[in-house]
């Protein structure tokens, strides 16, 4: 005999406390696999596929696309199990076969896993009742001996998985939380709305058509005023950007630096690293380990702000995010321990997160724990700006695209790779001369790469 298993979303870990149903991966009635995925959703950090723990028929969805739901709440349910050997349908209610079959067919059907259910946690049960003939008023009709009113059941999925049965009793005006079903584990079928209306005294008034949707009657809508525009809702990655931002201004007290510096011998020292065979090396795994060299010298940079023990951390280990632009918005992925890695190892690992990120598989792990944040906002042709701190990080290093000026390069002026750097940092973990000093090694390792020799 089969269950009706509620499976509920999960925790997807990082304090998250809800998603948005971005995409159903099963429909109701589709067959599904232990740990087969099942929906997709989206977190405030990334999209996750969620798959399911139990095997068996898909018996109810909870949620339509776009729809955000809280940790805990149902997903969808799952008959698993198989039915005893000699089940099988003989005429009208069953719930996986048909309606409306008023004689077993000459070659009977067996039924397919049972759309049985157990009952919702909390809800009262009942032994069904006994059928006895002619009770009904005409021959052979099942008839039920009274017994003590059904309890209406606790919140949760109601033990009936056919559209039909659910449209017979939401348009004659019956509540399917007041019975208790006849079928497998309380399963409730067609006959048992039908005996219900009957009981009652009301006509059963059948769809005019078998499975059809029910459409309620329009509502008048007013027209919207002209001056409305296009709404958005801030949910997902996007809500979760725009609170992040907006705790950045609120709490950080945040100043920015920047400085021109010449990126020429930096790109020299790359098109000769990439001319010896091997991994290409990235330009932003050479700005990287630049960064993670200057952090070793002004720990105070990655640290964060206990605001209630009013401390601050600095921290041992460097986790280095980086700004990735994709079509749903802007992430930042996490390299682990950048400070152990080579400008291979970041290579490999910056190409490995930025296509997770466009492809929208990263976990919340690898979105989660970064130290500081390397933005390289000259992918968009811009020369500088002003980042916004990647609350509860304490800096973030800015650069703009690299690109030919006039330059006084050995005394004379020269066309050089012109790039400028900016940082943004807490002043309340350092002042200004930590943050210059920082920012000021960091263009002298871009222009004389020899420089970052001495750190290594």
């Amino acid at each position: 005999m089969a269950q009706v298993l509620e499976f509920k979303l999960p925790d997807l870990g990082e304090g998250l406390t809800e998603a948005e149903i971005v995409r159903w991966l099963v429909e109701v009635g589709d067959v599904v696999a232990v740990d087969q995925p099942v929906v997709e959703v989206e977190t405030a950090k990334a999209m996750v596929e969620v798959p399911c723990p139990y095997g068996g028929v898909v018996t109810a969805r909870f949620g339509e696309e776009g729809t955000e739901l809280p940790v805990g709440s149902p997903l969808l349910t799952v008959a698993v199990g198989a039915p005893s050997s000699g089940e099988e349908t003989e005429g009208s209610g069953n719930v996986l076969v048909g309606y409306g079959t008023g004689a077993p067919p000459a070659r009977r059907r067996r039924v397919r896993p049972p759309a049985g259910s157990t009952t919702p946690p909390g809800a009262h049960t009942q032994t069904p009742p006994a059928h006895h003939p002619a009770a009904d008023g005409h021959p052979g009709a099942p008839a039920r001996e009274p017994g003590p009113a059904p309890a209406v059941r606790a919140d949760g999925p109601v033990p009936v998985i056919s559209p039909l049965v659910r449209r017979l009793a939401r348009e004659n005006g019956l509540d399917l939380r007041t019975l208790v079903g006849s079928g497998p584990d309380g399963l409730i079928l067609r006959s048992d709305v039908e005996h219900a209306l009957r009981s009652a005294g009301t006509p059963a008034r059948q769809p005019e058509t078998p499975l059809a949707p029910h459409t309620p009657e329009p509502t008048p809508v007013a027209p919207a005023p002209a001056t409305a525009g296009t709404r958005i809702p801030l949910r997902g990655i996007r809500g979760t950007v725009a609170d992040k931002l907006s705790r950045s201004r609120r709490e950080i007290p945040d100043a920015t630096c920047w400085v021109d510096a010449d990126a020429t011998e930096l790109l020299h020292a790359r098109r000769v690293m990439n001319a010896t065979g091997g991994p290409k090396i990235s330009l932003l795994a050479l700005l990287a380990r630049i960064c993670t060299a200057a952090l070793a010298r002004y720990p105070e940079l990655n640290s964060t702000v206990d605001t209630e023990a009013r401390e601050i951390v600095r921290l041992d280990h460097i986790h280095l995010g980086f700004a990735a632009q994709t079509e749903r918005g802007l992430v930042v992925p996490v390299v682990r321990d950048a400070h152990t890695r080579d400008a291979e190892s970041l290579s490999a690992e910056f190409a490995r997160l930025t296509e997770a990120a466009r492809t929208g598989t990263l976990t919340p792990a690898q979105l989660t724990g970064g130290t500081f944040t390397l933005n390289n906002y000259g992918v968009f042709g811009v020369d500088g700006s002003t980042p916004i701190i990647n609350h509860p990080e304490a800096a973030m290093l800015g650069v703009g695209r690299i690109v030919p000026k006039p330059w006084v390069y050995e005394g004379e002026l020269a066309v050089r790779q012109v790039v400028q750097l900016s940082l943004t940092f807490d002043h309340r973990v350092c002042d200004g001369g930590t943050a210059g000093g920082f920012l000021r090694h960091v263009a002298d390792c871009v222009e004389q790469p020899a420089v970052l020799l001495r750190s290594l």
